[in-house]
């Protein structure tokens, strides 16, 4: 049996879709489609269901699956001694975290290990509402909850703070804010309450009922840009803010606390390619580790995971 039909049939059988499959695997949809019939002609039974739809796997399929992600979890743990033996950090590392983190500090960080590393292929990905390491949809996850299920290598990596933010030029040409109820006459930028894929991130719905004037968002990037340019209030990641000097901290008792933790599937958490990746990113966030929470005096809100 070759395994580029089988590893096929994983692609196929995770993403529920030929085309799914073909992307996942940088081949064309034909490639999927034969290398798939190939390997259900040399067992001998039909592993999938084809639909115009996407792909159901037959119950021959659900036991070929549970036989091929072993086969694929002892290959991987194969590799990752043969690559720690060599010392080399080659191949691909996809790494899942939220928006505000990955662009605002993962992007530039990953960037430059990869610079250092030309045989390593480092994808930084946004974190879905749902997704499957075990499934190998990432090697490495930054979550806003720490997992209570699963097996799972977990990390915490940082708490950060979340304050309230408006531009020097909105706030030169708009009425004072001294107090939340100032807020009511302001445009209040925040998330979509229905994209929200995490307890973690509604800290804006705290300030909802002070806030009738509202341009939602479901951005970390676009909050921020309608707030840097001028076009109303939000809560920002501080150590996002920083980077932009005409971001203004305003109401500093408005406070929210939140954890990020990094997590990995103990098939391929011994990589050396992974343990590379996981070692950059928790030294990068170490290094900065003052920048991640703002200290101020009487912390409004507070919340910890």
């Amino acid at each position: 049996m070759e395994w580029d039909r089988v590893r096929v049939f994983l692609a196929v059988a995770r993403s529920g879709q030929i085309l799914g499959a073909a992307r996942l695997l940088g081949l064309n949809h034909a490639t999927v489609g034969r290398q798939l019939t190939a390997l259900e002609e040399e067992v001998q039974t039909k592993l999938v269901e084809r639909h115009t739809d996407g792909c159901i796997l037959t119950k021959p399929g659900e036991a070929m699956l549970v036989v091929a992600e072993k086969v694929e979890s002892e290959l991987l743990k194969f590799e990752a001694g043969l690559s720690g033996l060599s010392g080399a950090t080659r191949g691909t590392v996809r790494v899942g975290a939220p928006d505000g983190l990955g662009n605002y500090f993962l992007a530039p960080s990953l960037a430059e290990f990869s610079s250092a590393h030309p045989e390593l292929i480092v994808q930084l990905v946004p974190l879905p509402r749902s997704f499957s390491l075990s499934r190998r949809e990432a090697d490495i996850a930054i979550v806003l909850d720490r997992p209570v299920q699963g097996n799972l290598i977990i990390q915490k990596l940082t708490d950060y703070s979340v304050g309230l933010y408006a531009s020097s030029e909105y706030l030169a040409n708009h009425p004072p804010i001294h107090r939340e109820e100032d807020l009511a006459s302001h445009l209040f930028v925040t998330y979509v309450d229905d994209l929200v894929y995490t307890p973690a991130l509604d800290y804006g719905r705290k300030l909802h009922v002070r806030t009738p004037l509202r341009f939602e968002c479901g951005s970390v990037v676009g909050q921020m840009e309608a707030v840097r340019t001028g076009h109303g209030v939000a809560l920002l990641h501080d150590y996002a803010a920083r980077h932009f000097p005409n971001l203004i901290r305003i109401l500093p008792r408005i406070q929210f606390i939140r954890t990020y933790w990094m997590i990995s599937h103990p098939d391929t958490h011994a990589s050396h390619r992974v343990a590379e990746v996981r070692r950059h990113i928790a030294e990068a966030v170490n290094t900065e580790r003052t920048s991640f929470v703002l200290e101020t005096r009487g912390r409004k809100a507070k919340a910890t995971t």
